[in-house]
């Protein structure tokens, strides 16, 4: 009898808020072009090199629709090739700047990030800037598995409208679509926030206060097959908290799965569950992150990423937003640190690399079952961004795993195509936010935020309905859905709750709120009989800033479960 393999899924969730048009340094698009510099194109190295090695490298890759919008968008090229040539000014710059100085050993690292930095924009120019183009070719030669999420990443529990929850959805399929190529089976749902099917309300005056639909039904309506869910939202170990490193708080790790309330967890990580009830039209499936291997990644303080070798993120040389540091140690001051030790960092890497497969292999040989799956979900700009040395960490984890016995790499949908989901369970309330609860984008510091989503929300729908069929309102509808879908994005609540940039995060929720009342107010006026000039005009300013989803109004009629309408807008 052969032996039984254990299946291993490496997935990276990929995804920023929109910045294009609102901003550039200290806040807005920067943000966008230092995610693709040294997350995206080195991401995209790795698997190139990885490919023509001819080593196997299943990543199941995530982009969200609004990162995509702006990959795509030809305002990002010009933002990206500005930026890059800024930053290889400022490293040639540096050597001069730095000679006679007491920090005069860092010179030969101005070198090192000329060299990267020419590197990464010959392979952008052999690219011809289309990052996403690259993601198609390297699915369509099955080296990775692209799948998608909501279209603005927004925290789907606390919406307060179902309708609100299948637009996210329905245009996210849609986006993807017209984006890749193919429909996406899987889809991150942000946060990995879940909310089963019943009543909820997060306060007496939210809307929706009774019985609401589960998220895996929404998911199912939309045809994904498959999602991702903490640990502890199925019951399978305690929540891990993933934030608080970067953020400066205190996170919750766990080396296993551990107790709830005396006795063992009741259900194993290492499976995918069926979650969907037996109507559903599409049977989804909830993947789960195990804990032991994620706190290996994850982790500043216990895992990889605060080894004293690697480049420190915190501390940068301005002008010019370069790093000469490494960690040094993790208890160690900014001003203690000692300079960064290219090759040093390298081999930490290779060794953690295979340190990582060791610990896979070890989860492996525990495993008995014949569907036995290792989920392993971390942000994409955790790899290069946050870790610097993240990229070289998976080129070495995917050389190694070969070695490893009974375990195999694989996409997540390569797995469930394998593996029928004979198992069933109903998940729990949670997230991958600290505590594991909603608290990370519903707490006093931003409570007063939903409200605003929620009468947004009432006002849109009540409105959508009559808009679609008016040729003179359905305009400006389209830019108030965009406006409604961009306040509605998770990561203005998660900015103000970690108090990063709160000024920036505030002032965009309150902007695409004000936006998005007045075309509200503009799309009722047209329907009441007024004129739609000033309205078309305000729609088209707005459309010129926000420009993306060019099918929305699409799925505003599917959300609507209007099939007919959906092709008259089409």
């Amino acid at each position: 009898m052969p032996e039984r393999q254990v299946d291993f899924v490496l997935l990276l969730h990929s995804h920023l808020p929109y910045v294009l048009h609102h901003g550039r340094w200290p806040h807005g698009s920067d943000w966008l072009c230092e995610a693709a510099l040294e997350t995206y194109l080195p991401l995209i190295e790795t698997l190139r090199q990885l490919e023509e090695g001819e080593v196997a490298a299943p990543v199941t890759l995530g982009l969200t629709p609004v990162l995509a919008n702006q990959l795509a968008h030809p305002t990002f090229a010009v933002e990206f090739e500005a930026f890059v040539a800024q930053r290889l000014a400022a490293s040639d710059a540096a050597a001069a700047e730095l000679a006679g100085t007491p920090d005069e050993a860092l010179i030969p690292l101005t070198r090192f990030w000329s060299t990267r930095l020419t590197r990464m924009r010959a392979l952008w120019d052999a690219l011809g800037g289309d990052l996403l183009g690259e993601f198609r070719r390297l699915q369509a030669a099955e080296r990775l598995e692209l799948v998608t999420s909501a279209a603005t990443h927004a925290f789907l529990p606390l919406l307060g409208r179902d309708e609100s929850i299948a637009l996210q959805l329905l245009l996210a399929k849609r986006e993807h679509r017209r984006l890749f190529g193919r429909d996406a089976e899987g889809c991150w749902v942000p946060e990995c926030g879940y909310r089963p099917r019943g009543r909820w309300s997060p306060r007496s005056d939210a809307p929706g206060a009774g019985v609401r639909r589960g998220i895996e039904e929404h998911l199912a309506d939309a045809g994904f097959r498959y999602f991702v869910v903490d640990a502890h939202t199925a019951r399978a170990g305690a929540p891990l908290g993933v934030y608080g490193d970067r953020i400066g708080g205190e996170a919750t790790h766990v080396a296993a799965p551990g107790r709830e309330r005396g006795g063992r967890f009741p259900q194993s990580p290492y499976r995918a569950y069926r979650v969907s009830g037996a109507r559903a039209p599409v049977e989804v499936a909830a993947l789960v992150r195990d804990p032991r291997s994620s706190v290996r990644v994850w982790s500043r303080g216990d895992g990889y990423p605060g080894d004293g070798a690697y480049l420190e993120f915190h501390k940068i040389r301005w002008p010019g937003g370069l790093r000469f540091w490494r960690v040094t140690a993790r208890d160690a001051d900014l001003g203690d640190k000692a300079p960064y030790d290219p090759l040093a960092a390298r081999l930490t890497a290779r060794a953690h690399a295979h340190d990582f497969a060791e610990l896979l292999g070890e989860i492996a040989g525990e495993r008995s079952g014949s569907a036995s799956l290792i989920t392993a979900p971390f942000d994409t700009e955790l790899f290069g961004h946050w870790w610097f040395e993240g990229p070289d960490f998976l080129a070495d984890l995917y050389a190694a795993l070969p070695g490893v016995p009974r375990l195999r790499a694989v996409t997540a949908g390569e797995h469930l195509a394998r593996h029928a989901t004979r198992v069933s369970t109903k998940l729990v309330r949670g997230s991958w936010g600290r505590d594991g609860d909603y608290s990370m984008w519903f707490n006093e510091r931003v409570q007063a935020m939903w409200p605003v989503i929620w009468e947004l929300e009432e006002a849109f729908w009540d409105v959508a309905p009559a808009a679609l069929a008016h040729p003179q309102a359905s305009a400006i509808l389209a830019q108030a859905a965009r406006s409604l879908l961009l306040l509605q994005s998770s990561d203005w609540p998660f900015i103000v709750t970690t108090g990063a940039v709160e000024d920036y995060a505030l002032a965009r929720f309150e902007g695409h709120a004000r936006d998005a009342r007045l075309l509200l107010a503009a799309v009722r006026g047209v329907l009441d009989g007024g004129e739609a000039t000033a309205g078309r005009a305000l729609a088209d300013e707005l459309r010129r800033r926000d420009d993306l989803f060019p099918d929305v109004l699409v799925a505003v009629a599917e959300a609507l479960g209007g099939s007919a309408v959906a092709a008259a807008v089409g």
